[in-house]
């Protein structure tokens, strides 16, 4: 059983930013690497094999044709529940809506809804002091990815098990 989300990967250019931001050596805390920097649509939690193909399937067959989405980081870190600190990500509200729905039959949703996308920059044991540093940043997210958690407790691991692109609508 792996752990999945359908997530979208924030750019270079975004992971360059992130990267750049002071990460204080601090007791209880683990930074995340660049590699973990995703923001998740949706967190499926730990499913059975069985289900991903449906969840590709339907994932695929609802997404096809949908817009790119704009997204906008910050403006500044916030803690979520004491042990995460995060940047928070707008503009996927209409994306994420639809995969919630789509995939509430095959995986009924547990976590706290509304959701609020993040990129998750810390775990542990998060001081307030980390909250509210500012951070800023846009992109258009192209494509949307089905991930499998495949981490151990030496190396993360990461893995697209499908990728949806997005379509980019351009006005004449």
């Amino acid at each position: 059983m792996a752990r999945l989300f359908v997530a979208t990967w924030p750019p270079p250019e975004v992971v360059g930013l992130l990267s750049a931001l002071d990460r204080p050596e601090l007791p209880g805390v683990r930074w995340s690497t660049p590699e973990q920097w995703m923001v998740k649509v949706r967190p499926l939690g730990h499913l059975d094999e069985r289900v991903v193909a449906l969840l590709r399937d339907v994932l695929e067959a609802e997404l096809d044709g949908a817009p790119a989405v704009r997204c906008r980081l910050g403006p500044a870190t916030r803690r979520l529940g004491g042990q995460w600190l995060g940047a928070p990500v707008h503009g996927l509200d209409d994306l994420a809506a639809v995969v919630f729905e789509v995939t509430e039959e095959l995986v009924p949703v547990t976590h706290p809804q509304p959701f609020h996308a993040d990129v998750v920059l810390a775990r542990g044991r998060v001081p307030k002091e980390l909250a509210g540093r500012p951070v800023s940043a846009s992109w258009t997210a192209r494509s949307v990815s089905l991930v499998a958690d495949r981490s151990s407790p030496q190396a993360t691991r990461y893995q697209d098990l499908t990728v949806i692109p997005l379509t980019i609508v351009t006005h004449d």
